[in-house]
């Protein structure tokens, strides 16, 4: 939730400043008009480089790790009770 208030603050910004931008004169009036597709292009550069940073910061679960391969020996030898072929060639 915080985050959606971040971003709709933002938006809510930068609309005001582009607004303010056209009633002036302060920038020609052509560049102002390429400003939201300047934020749409910069908003998902921003959301490649946060799921960028969330892959490199994947979190690892040793013990999730261990219950797992725990299954996978339980799985096996319930398989092979009941004459699965479970060989790992």
């Amino acid at each position: 939730m915080k985050h959606i208030v971040k971003i709709l603050t933002l938006v809510i910004a930068i609309t005001a400043l582009w607004v303010g931008l056209l009633q002036t004169s302060t920038i020609p009036q052509s560049h102002t008009w390429l400003l939201p597709i300047y934020f749409v292009v910069s908003l998902g550069c921003y959301g490649l480089l946060m799921v960028g940073v969330g892959l490199m910061n994947f979190p690892t679960c040793p013990q999730e790790a261990l219950l797992l391969q725990k299954d996978v020996v339980e799985a096996k030898e319930y398989l092979k009770q009941r004459g699965v072929d479970v060989s790992t060639s």
